[in-house]
């Protein structure tokens, strides 16, 4: 069986706000979250930039909640949350509801830390929850147990596709018929001086230290490296029948999902984007959609030297004459790069420019790469169509996972 798949829930934490409300309207406004980190801890490194959540979890999650989760699972927690609450905390069969939340690179911080302790005080006190707090499933594991999921509880780790994959392993739970609701989506908590450092040794950070609100450049020919940020994104999904049953609101449809691969190395995209036309032109045909049918991209665009332009190489050859009439805008100008929680939230903003039928610009892009042969958003929000539209999503991994999702106007 295939079922029809809605999203009726969005939820949200980023830098940019502490809701999906506040995240939107920032991201319309064309703002940044970006900071300079001025503790001691981050005083040696190459690259000290990164784009902390608005609202921290200390000042919504009660003190014993915080003790027991890695910063990711408190931040997945937020967000589905407020996801569920959006989608008028449906009832359902519990062997009905599932969970797919992912995160690249789970609770390593939970780990350092515990690690600290133990070199430091003795094994007496390492916490007792260190194991939960590291595993990578930890996220979806505390999800699936805060609404009592039975359908199946999983986590699909894919670097930074890893939230947009579990959009789509969710999707295809209802379209299968194992569940009629999955709550999924991405997570990542990991501003540490360890994940800088290792990032900053393969020159993937900005050093823009004089300007870090404008260091993630998406698609500017200045860009110089992405801006690490933590977060994350859930969206309801549902089955039309089940979301029609109980008169749910319906923020858009699920169209489908591109899988892919690069098979070209294990950070470094491939130059010509052959993967992610891959993933593009199964997207299509997962969900019978063609270029023409897409009025907007938001791309996965890093603000990385090689990844940009590979990403807007595979745009173009994808869509041809139709690069044209699709607009395409990358979040992460505004909101850094939220590695695992990076594609959920992509997503978000592509159903919400969908539904809004507008879409917004992309941060601090001034100076177009001339090698960027594609429609991108700048300054202003982008009017959308009336009538029956869809939009893509990217999300690229290191490893060379491509993941596409599109969505469709109800």
């Amino acid at each position: 069986m295939s079922r029809t798949v809605v999203v009726t829930g969005l939820g949200a934490t980023t830098p940019l706000g502490g809701d999906v409300a506040s995240t939107w309207a920032a991201l319309l406004a064309g703002k940044s979250g970006a900071v300079l980190l001025t503790d001691e801890v981050f005083a040696e490194l190459p690259a000290r930039i990164a784009a902390p959540v608005m609202v921290d979890p200390s000042e919504i999650l009660e003190a014993h909640q915080i003790r027991k989760m890695d910063r990711s699972q408190q931040l997945a927690l937020i967000a589905a949350r407020e996801a569920w609450a959006d989608a008028g905390s449906p009832e359902v069969d519990q062997e009905r509801l599932g969970v797919a939340v992912a995160t690249g690179v789970g609770g390593a911080v939970s780990l350092m830390e515990q690690y600290e302790i133990l070199r430091t005080k003795g094994p007496s006190r390492v916490s007792p929850m260190t194991v939960p707090m590291l595993m990578p499933n930890g996220p979806a594991a505390v999800l699936g147990l805060e609404f009592g999921a039975m359908a199946g509880v999983h986590t699909p780790v894919s670097a930074c596709a890893s939230g947009a994959e579990a959009i789509g392993y969710g999707a295809e739970m209802i379209r299968t018929g194992r569940a009629d609701i999955v709550v999924c989506g991405g997570t990542e908590g990991c501003i540490h001086p360890l994940t800088l450092a290792a990032f900053g040794a393969m020159r993937a950070l900005s050093t823009r230290h004089d300007d870090p609100a404008s260091a993630s450049r998406p698609f500017d020919v200045n860009r110089d490296g992405f801006v690490m940020s933590e977060g994350a994104g859930i969206v309801v999904l549902e089955s039309e029948e089940h979301a029609a049953a109980r008169g749910a609101k319906v923020y858009g449809i699920y169209g489908g999902q591109g899988l892919a691969a690069d098979a070209h190395h294990i950070a470094q995209p491939e130059p010509e984007g052959r993967g992610v036309m891959l993933a593009m032109n199964r997207a299509f045909a997962d969900s019978d959609l063609t270029p023409s049918d897409i009025v907007h991209i938001n791309a996965h665009a890093t603000s990385t030297p090689a990844g940009d332009v590979a990403e807007a190489k595979a745009i173009r050859k994808v869509f041809g004459a139709h690069a044209d009439h699709a607009s395409v805008t990358a979040v992460k100008g505004a909101t850094g790069h939220l590695l695992g929680g990076a594609g959920s939230l992509a997503a978000i903003a592509t159903i919400l420019a969908l539904h809004d039928r507008v879409a917004p610009p992309i941060a601090n892009l001034t100076d177009i790469d001339p090698e960027v042969d594609i429609d991108v958003i700048v300054k202003e929000p982008r009017k959308l169509p009336a009538g029956d539209i869809a939009g893509m999503s990217n999300s690229f991994g290191f490893g060379g996972h491509d993941v596409v999702l599109t969505f469709k106007s109800n």
